[in-house]
């Protein structure tokens, strides 16, 4: 094993990311399990500005097929223009919200997703979607 194999993986957007978690489990501790994604949603926004974050909550993008504008998709929030922000709030996830919070990613030009289950427990889930892997035109 090299030097260079024993070296910490840092994650893109870590710190962020690491605020953004650490926010929701404050939400989710004050409010806890019940309550509908809007509420949850206003309360991590507010939780995020006071920590000094920038969000857009509701940003629409545009979601292209062959090349052409398709349809308007709107996202939950972004945080800092950097992190795509997914809120559920059920007693049991989707199966597929990963890939959806995926689709959105590659709606954007935004790498790094963080979907943020306020279920009974609350669980948080990072995509990524590296734009150096994707297709032209996707």
């Amino acid at each position: 094993m090299s030097p260079e194999d024993s070296r910490p993986v840092r994650l893109l957007h870590e710190a962020l990311t690491h605020d953004i978690i650490g926010c929701f489990y404050r939400v989710h501790r004050e409010l806890g399990f019940g309550y509908r994604e809007r509420l949850y949603s206003l309360a991590l926004e507010r939780e995020l500005m006071e920590s000094g974050h920038r969000v857009a909550r509701e940003t629409a993008v545009m979601v292209y097929y062959r090349g052409r504008p398709l349809a308007w998709q709107r996202l939950d929030m972004i945080a800092d223009g950097k992190v795509v922000i997914e809120v559920k709030a059920s007693a049991l996830l989707p199966a597929d919200a990963t890939a959806q919070l995926f689709s959105y990613l590659c709606a954007t030009d935004l790498e790094v997703g963080l979907l943020l289950h306020f279920g009974r427990e609350p669980r948080f889930y990072r995509v990524i979607s590296e734009n150096r892997l994707r297709t032209p035109g996707s």
